[in-house]
């Protein structure tokens, strides 16, 4: 309980400025992000240990990853944004899914959390089958974005490698960016599964300058299982370096399944190769 205390005390006492870009400061003014999703287990059993572990490793903002029935890890907006914020921490985003059906219940919680962002983690296959499914898809990006932006939320879409694999013809991916509004809709890049896809995160860069706000940090390893941040094969620093042209504000380090290490371990060993080796 000391313990606890005093994290939430000294961490929380901190000032606190939240910008993205954190190239030329020194290793501890420079901020890093992390999705929960990593440590759904630990956030399962113990919500605020787990927490006071991400702060005191250093992390500075949160995107969130599991919310049912209104609550975020079973608890009100309102109170796991306040849990968040007592420990010097800032919830940016939230991975969602969402359908017409619970559409403005989500809104209503992300703006009650106070989210920045609400992500799409992922689309039904069956809207993978055909090139109008695809439409479809980015027809209802396209309304749901908008009813995000009325509630001052950006909404955003995060990949896997199936969005690379082509639908008569057409690279799915490729789709959803030409036909969504930019205003409407930003992408969260996950950069291990479109480099597992055989696709280069600079070239959709270029192809695709400034849509893309959010980044997942992850690793890939050779067997092209994702990785360890610097136990993969993956070069992050020519895909930082084009940042801008990206138009990315937030990243958050990612790991789906940690095999080498404990998972508050792995993000503890990520974010030291990222203050040390890419940003």
């Amino acid at each position: 309980m000391e313990r606890r205390r005093f994290i939430k005390t000294t961490i929380a006492g901190a000032a606190f400025t939240m910008v993205a870009p954190t190239y030329g400061c020194t290793k501890e003014e420079k901020m890093t992000g992390l999705i929960l999703y990593t440590l759904r287990n630990e956030m399962n059993k113990d919500p605020e240990a787990t927490l006071d572990r991400v702060a005191e490793i250093g992390y500075n903002w949160l995107e969130a990853a599991s919310y049912a029935n209104g609550k975020f890890y079973g608890m009100k907006p309102s109170d796991f944004k306040k849990m968040i914020e007592s420990r010097g921490m800032k919830l940016i985003s939230s991975h969602n899914g969402l359908s017409p059906d619970n559409l403005e219940e989500v809104i209503g919680a992300a703006a009650e959390a106070g989210l920045q962002y609400l992500v799409i983690p992922s689309l039904p296959h069956e809207m993978f089958k055909s090139t109008d499914g695809l439409k479809k898809a980015s027809e209802f990006m396209n309304m749901a974005g908008e009813r995000c932006r009325e509630n001052g939320i950006r909404l955003g879409f995060h990949n896997h490698w199936a969005e690379f694999e082509p639908v008569d013809g057409q690279v799915p991916y490729d789709v959803f960016m030409k036909n969504t509004e930019s205003e409407l809709v930003t992408f969260e890049l996950d950069i291990a599964w479109i480099t597992r896809s055989g696709n280069s995160p600079v070239d959709y860069f270029n192809k695709y300058p400034g849509r893309f706000e959010l980044f997942h940090v992850k690793d890939l390893s050779k067997e092209k299982n994702d990785a360890t941040l610097g136990k993969g094969i993956i070069d992050f620093k020519p895909i930082f370096a084009e940042a801008d042209t990206a138009g990315m504000k937030f990243f958050f380090v990612e790991q789906d399944n940690c095999r080498t290490h404990t998972p508050l371990e792995s993000i503890e060993i990520s974010r030291n190769y990222l203050l040390n080796n890419i940003l």
